[in-house]
């Protein structure tokens, strides 16, 4: 059983900030997600350097309940290669509910091959997916969806400087960016070393959906 209006909304996720480049070395965000405030899984993202090339592993697990009921399960894992901030290469396949679905894309001469679920193909030049932790997406008018294989139109706005609370109940200053074109505008925030620390939606009904970084 899906809850209304959620599994939609995960799509682009699954995968901003002011300025500056991607930090070097091994990164990782680990965030715990959730529904109107009450946990319903992780999301981890791990960068790793391999030589010229950048790998970031992410790895999402949601359960919804409801007195007890699980009534929304969701698994996601990609695995994503990059090279001067554009994609290499993409692994994705996600359990959405019971739902398998698979997405391959990989770069070939000056066009990316995407295979989602069988429906193949090419799009033009150096493309990039919903990758929040880096900051070259802020210049992007084009996200590809590491879940579905689908380019999508977006626009990226800054919301200016807010208080934004982690996992452990603790706040801090960060700054705000509103990404629209998916079915509902994401809100992602930003620490002053622009590094990613936070992710806010609305859901079905209204619920709100957030990431807070442990």
């Amino acid at each position: 059983m899906s809850l209304p209006g959620l599994r939609p909304l995960l799509l682009p996720w699954l995968l901003l900030a002011g300025a500056g480049p991607v930090q070097a070395g091994p990164q990782q965000w680990s965030f715990r997600v959730f529904l109107d405030d009450k946990p319903i899984g992780t999301h981890v993202f791990t960068l790793r350097d391999q030589g010229a090339q950048r790998e970031l592993q992410s790895e999402a697990r949601f359960t919804v309940t409801f007195l007890g009921l699980a009534l929304y399960r969701y698994e996601h894992l990609a695995v994503e290669r990059w090279k001067d901030d554009c994609l290499l290469s993409l692994e994705a396949r996600t359990n959405d509910d019971g739902v398998r679905k698979a997405v391959q894309a990989r770069l070939e001469g000056t066009s990316l091959s995407v295979d989602a679920n069988g429906r193949k193909e090419q799009l033009p030049g150096c493309l990039k997916t919903f990758a929040y932790w880096n900051p070259a997406i802020l210049a992007a008018d084009r996200l590809l969806n590491a879940q579905t294989g689908r380019l999508e139109q977006v626009t990226i706005q800054a919301q200016g400087p807010d208080q934004i609370t982690n996992a452990r109940g603790q706040a801090s200053q960060a700054n705000r960016y509103r990404i629209l074109g998916p079915e509902q505008p994401i809100t992602l925030g930003y620490d002053a070393a622009s590094r990613w620390v936070g992710l806010e939606s609305r859901v079905g009904s209204g619920r709100r959906l957030t990431y807070r970084l442990e």
